[in-house]
């Protein structure tokens, strides 16, 4: 399955790791801010939310940590979507 795909899966959560800051300049349809520094924290909560789980950010190295995370910790169908600009294209684009 691609990127875009697994974006536009209508059960699909968008969590923007940015800081609350950055994500409420500009950030991705839909998607919701748990910033980096605070997903370990939120671990549980995280992962009972709708799979699959897209991470994003600015430029993609923090929702790459993220996603890489989670995937360390055994959990499946856990992605880096890359920058929040890029997702929302994506989003936008299916629409």
């Amino acid at each position: 399955m691609d990127i875009q795909s697994i974006i536009n899966d209508p059960n699909a959560t968008i969590i923007d790791v940015r800081e609350p800051f950055e994500f409420a300049g500009r950030n991705a349809e839909g998607s919701i801010n748990i910033p980096l520094g605070t997903v370990a924290s939120r671990f549980e909560e995280i992962k009972e939310m709708s799979k699959p789980l897209v991470f994003c950010c600015a430029s993609g190295n923090r929702s790459g940590m993220a996603a890489q995370f989670f995937q360390n910790q055994g959990i499946s169908n856990v992605y880096n979507g890359g920058s929040w600009a890029m997702v929302d294209a994506i989003k936008v684009k299916a629409a």
